[in-house]
Formats: C-alpha cells, sequence, structure tokens
C-alpha cells in the first residue's frame, strides 16, 4: 500500500480505477489495485472524483449503473473515516435517525423471508403487506434528500447526487410500487418463491444499499462541504416536507421554535407598494393573492433558474425555499431532464407557447402546465409552472350561477 500519498494522486488513480471499472476491468481487480495504490480515501474524495467523470463527460447513467460497485469497493475505506458525531437537532442526525427505522423494516421483510418454511402463506402476505404500507413514509427521507440537501450541494459544484442518487432513489421507488402490486397475486407457495427473489430481494438490497451510500458518502461529504448557516436552512425547511418514521426530536423542536421567533423579529417590508399599469398593491397584499390562488405557481427565469414559487397551504407538490436559484434541470429527477430542456428549448426558440400534462397522484387528478412568458415584444423571458388538482372540477356538470347563492 502506499504512503504518504496526496489527495490529487488518490484523485488520479482512483478516476483511472472507475474508468477501468467501467471499460470491463473485475471488482476484484479494482480491488486489488485499491488497496496497493490508494490504501484508505475519505467520502469528500470521492464525491470529487465523480464529480470530476462527469464534468469530462462520463454520463450520471453510467456512474449510476456502477455506482453499487463504487460503493462496494470504497467500503472498507469509508467505513474508517465515515463520522456520526452530530447534534439531535442537526439534518445528518434526522437522516440517520430515519435510516434505522428503514433498517428495521428491512430486517423484518428478511426475518419473514428467512422464516417462510415455518409460516402460513396468507400470514406471511400480511406481513409483507404492512411492512411495504409502513416502507411508503420511505419516500419522504428521499424528497427531503433531493429537495433540500442536493440544492445546497450544486450550491458548492456537486451535482452528482442529484444527477446520480436521484436517479437510484427513483430505482427504489419503483421497486417499492412493485413489490406491493405483485403482492396480491400470489396464491401458491411456489408463487411466494418467485415473488421474493424478484420482487422483495432487489428491493432490500436496493433500499439497504441507499442506506450505506447515504451514511459513507453523501452525508459525511455534505458534513465537511456546508456551512452552518447552510444546515440551519435545511433544518427551518424540513418541516415543510416532513420526517420519516420519527417524530420531530425535543431538542429540534426548541430549536425551530427559536428560529421561528428569530424570523418573526425580522424586518418586514409587507407595506411597501408595487405599482402596476392596472393598480397597485401592498406587498402583503400580493403575497397574499398569489398563495390564494386555486393553482400553485412557479416562476423559472430566462437562465433556467427558479425565481418563485407560491406557498399556498395545500401546496401539491413540495417546494422548499431553498429551491431558490437553482436550474430547473436539476429540480427534476434524472429521467425528466430531457422533457424539462425540449419544453424549455421550444420556448426560447418561439415554437411552442405552453405544454399540458395530466397524471394521477395520491388520489387526485392533477392538470400540470407550463407557459412561456414573454414580454410585450416578444422576448423570452421565462417559464411558469402552474399546477392545479382538477379532480372536483372534472365533475362539474350543467350550471351553477351566482344568484344560485341568494338566501
Amino acid at each position: 500500500m502506499s504512503e504518504g500519498i496526496n489527495t490529487q494522486a488518490k484523485k488520479k488513480i482512483m478516476k483511472d480505477i472507475i474508468r477501468k471499472l467501467h471499460e470491463g476491468l473485475s471488482v476484484e481487480e479494482a480491488k486489488e489495485r485499491f488497496e496497493k495504490e490508494v490504501g484508505n480515501i475519505s467520502s469528500t474524495e470521492i464525491a470529487e472524483i465523480e464529480q470530476s467523470l462527469i464534468n469530462e463527460g462520463l454520463s450520471p447513467d453510467e456512474i449510476k449503473k456502477f455506482c453499487n460497485v463504487h460503493a462496494l469497493l470504497f467500503q472498507s475505506a469509508l467505513e474508517k473515516t465515515a463520522s456520526d458525531e452530530t447534534f439531535p437537532s442537526h439534518p445528518v442526525y434526522l437522516f440517520r435517525l430515519e435510516n434505522r427505522e428503514i433498517e428495521k423494516r428491512m430486517n423484518s421483510l428478511q426475518e419473514i423471508i428467512k422464516k417462510r418454511a415455518e409460516n402460513k402463506l396468507q400470514k406471511m402476505k400480511e406481513s409483507f403487506k404492512d411492512l411495504l404500507a409502513q416502507l411508503k413514509d420511505v419516500e419522504v427521507h428521499y424528497t427531503r434528500k433531493e429537495q433540500l440537501l442536493f440544492p445546497f450541494l450544486e450550491k458548492k459544484g456537486f451535482f452528482g447526487p442529484s444527477k446520480v442518487m436521484w436517479g437510484k432513489d427513483d430505482e427504489i421507488r419503483e421497486l417499492l410500487k412493485k413489490a406491493a402490486s405483485d403482492l396480491d397475486a400470489i396464491n401458491k407457495r411456489e408463487e411466494l418463491e418467485e415473488y421474493i427473489n424478484d420482487s422483495l430481494n432487489p428491493l432490500i438490497e436496493e433500499t439497504k444499499g441507499m442506506i450505506f451510500k447515504e451514511e459513507n458518502i453523501l452525508f459525511p461529504t455534505s458534513l465537511e462541504k456546508l456551512s452552518a448557516n447552510d444546515w440551519v436552512e435545511i433544518l427551518k425547511d424540513s418541516d415543510e416536507v416532513g420526517y420519516a418514521f420519527i417524530e420531530m426530536p425535543k431538542e429540534t423542536e426548541a430549536l425551530m421554535k427559536d428560529l421561528e421567533k428569530a424570523l418573526l423579529e425580522e424586518p418586514a417590508f409587507e407595506n411597501e407598494q408595487i405599482s402596476l399599469p392596472t393598480g397597485s398593491l401592498a406587498l402583503k397584499e400580493l403575497m397574499s393573492i398569489l398563495n390564494t390562488l386555486p393553482v400553485d405557481i412557479t416562476f423559472v427565469d430566462e437562465e433556467d433558474k427558479v425565481r418563485y414559487f407560491s406557498e399556498s397551504k395545500d401546496r401539491i407538490f413540495v417546494r422548499t425555499r431553498s429551491v431558490i436559484g437553482r436550474k430547473a434541470q436539476n429540480c427534476h429527477p434524472p429521467q425528466s431532464v430531457d422533457v424539462v430542456e425540449k419544453i424549455l428549448k421550444s420556448f426560447k426558440e418561439g415554437k411552442k407557447d405552453f405544454f399540458d400534462f395530466w397524471i394521477n397522484f395520491k388520489g387526485k387528478f392533477i392538470l400540470i402546465r407550463y407557459f412561456a412568458v414573454r414580454d410585450s415584444e416578444g422576448k423570452y423571458l421565462g417559464t411558469l409552472e402552474v399546477t392545479q388538482d382538477v379532480t372536483e372540477i372534472k365533475k362539474l356538470k350543467g350550471e351553477k350561477r351566482l344568484l344560485d347563492e341568494r338566501g
């Protein structure tokens, strides 16, 4: 093993090892070279290496394909360098608490699988169903990570997590949906074995793998790169997204009350008047109007950066203030980026003025509309996203006039 090797040399060697992995080098050969030429490597160095590879043209999809191999390769070194020294109110501490709960449910699934010969089929199905229903909360864990942690890392120049790890999160989301939907079709023991191999085992493997990646790569890197102010901002917005499996610790709750008090003491400009061609409004009035609209709106400027979003109390999709200034492309899952690029490009080139999409989401029928925003001379200023729950609107029939409300 090389002694005294500097960070730059480690980066050079590790970048070469990862490239060779992508070209067909076996994991065993990669491990052997890693132990001989590198030895130990920090989580920050790993993040910087993968970011360098992305910058040099290696696609995030390729990195995602091999990220399980990378994690396996670095495991022994990472376990020596990862730190657990976080305060109970720290966002990383809370992420780790959630991971312990996720592990408990994964372990319970494995225990049922291990003892499947001893239990009745129907009983196992009920146990699987209950655990998979509980695991839906993992969505909150991943969303808080994607909507809060990733934007701050992007501001430090680290785009790898949002381009690669978000894709892995989505794979786990799909595996969880598959495991839940495939369960009802099991009526025989042989079908159970197939279900375990095709649905449950991949879910368990990938979910536990994500816990390892978070705790040994993502979180240590974030602790090194983000400032105290960054973590305060993340904590302030965390309650907007929510927590998975856990309640907010008392220490965190007390800190949040202090933060809210500090925010109330900040200077307010709510009475400032904004003059418009068709009238004027106080800032407080304008904010209230925008937040009262029965739609969620988000404005992205001509440079594709998020500049504003409304904060209605029943917002459909999560938006946190950390998104301000973030590239629109990074606000969507990796598999959606091509579509986002297509929409923005067509608006900028003047080929289209709007796009409409509609989806079923959590039992609601959601209409999502994108509009090109142009000035009076047709110059492109940005894109407006308008999202609305139209479930009840779809049911409307006949007429209901204003006069119908009399008496």
